[in-house]
């Protein structure tokens, strides 16, 4: 558009021009090897404008003729070139497809008509051809050929990871997500496979690592993130707390702020500081965690809190519990058990049944077995309540 007002322009100014001459006449005088040459203003003017024009005409025409070997040459290598993406393309959608033989013979048309070092999706077609012909032997040369471009590694580590996959190498499998998980973290089935690795072999840090660059990378949610990491830390935390007891604390606390409400990371966070006489800050740890959800290590942890406490004083710590959730299966079961170890029978025989009227649970009618031979020994009765624990 822009040119098109341009061109207009300087026509209408040429127009003016002419008109401006027209309306003032006079003779211009060119005296040239004695010889006198007399014409209109208007004729020389004329005159300048075509030697002008012809000169650009000619400029244009030689520029022409001095670029038509690289023009002819850019034509055809373009044309053979879009050919080339033609059979790549084609070749894709047959390997796609599982056409073997169409996806070979379009991978040989590809790299006739364009050189695998400028596209790379040549070697992938090749593998893909490869893989569909049952060379898995070509298809990993092609994938390791990958490795050496910056652009097509990943590719090459995924295509070697399945390879390994398909052999059952697990190692290798793991050694390729690895290196891909390093490169890009973003990857999920580099990620996972690479997590599954590193909790196997106890590599916490290095679990909680990749944890963080998959959050980095928006991978994963940060809920999700959290909830991962509460549950690697729970796990380094068990691991160290025989030999480490401070970091395992560390660990465990950590993993209780991300998620007060999962159990295992109360109770070994409340559990250390148990160890480290801490008994408030603990109690407070599991409280909040059996209000979110109750849990039996957590009731059984919750009672035994203090080793030296009488039997009634548990019983009165897991009534303590009962109210702050009310109505639940857990909590007439914890409330059970502590009654049987203080030989309160009829408060246990009650909140088992309770339990039971609740939740048809094995573990409430093991219990209430329990129940019934410590207060009457009543053998029948306690095969017959184990009966109904196995259909439980």
């Amino acid at each position: 558009m822009i040119r098109i007002l341009l061109f207009l322009a300087v026509v209408f100014a040429l127009g003016l021009g002419f008109a401006w001459l027209a309306d003032r006449p006079g003779e211009m005088v060119v005296t040239f090897s004695g010889y006198q040459y007399q014409v209109s203003l208007m004729v020389a003017a004329v005159a300048v404008v075509a030697v002008v024009a012809a000169v650009m005409i000619v400029w244009w025409l030689l520029k022409a003729l001095w670029n038509s070997p690289y023009t002819i040459s850019r034509y055809f290598r373009v044309r053979r070139r879009d050919r080339g993406y033609q059979a790549l393309s084609t070749g894709m959608i047959a390997a796609g497809a599982g056409d073997g033989a169409l996806a070979r013979k379009k991978t040989k048309e590809a790299a006739k008509l364009i050189r695998s070092d400028q596209e790379p999706l040549i070697h992938l077609l090749e593998a893909q051809a490869s893989l569909l012909e049952g060379d898995h032997e070509g298809a990993r040369e092609k994938f390791e050929t990958m490795l050496d471009d910056p652009e097509m590694r990943l590719l090459g580590l995924r295509g070697l990871y399945l390879e390994a996959e398909r052999l059952g190498d697990r190692n290798a499998a793991r050694h390729y997500a690895g290196r891909a998980a390093v490169m890009a973290p973003q990857l999920a089935w580099a990620a996972e496979s690479t997590l599954e690795d590193l909790t196997g072999r106890g590599d916490w840090d290095g679990a909680l690592k990749l944890v963080d660059a998959q959050k980095s990378t928006r991978q994963i949610e940060r809920d999700a993130a959290n909830r991962r990491r509460a549950v690697l830390l729970t796990a380094k935390a068990q691991s160290l707390i025989d030999s480490d007891p401070n970091a395992a604390k560390t660990a465990a606390l950590e993993a209780n702020r991300l998620r007060p409400d999962f159990a295992p990371a109360a109770v070994v966070a409340a559990k250390l500081l148990f160890r480290q006489n801490d008994v408030r800050k603990g109690a407070k740890i599991l409280e909040a965690a059996w209000k979110a959800e109750p849990h039996p290590e957590i009731a059984e942890l919750y009672t035994h809190a203090r080793p030296g406490d009488a039997v009634l004083d548990r019983l009165n710590r897991a009534k303590k519990l009962q109210e702050m959730k009310k109505n639940h299966a857990e909590s007439s079961l914890a409330v059970a058990r502590a009654a049987l170890d203080a030989q309160d029978f009829s408060t246990a025989r009650k909140e088992a049944e309770a339990a039971i009227r609740m939740d048809r649970r094995e573990g409430a009618y093991l219990l209430l077995a329990d129940i019934e031979e410590a207060e009457t020994g009543d053998q029948g009765k306690v095969r017959q309540l184990l009966s109904k624990a196995v259909r439980a």
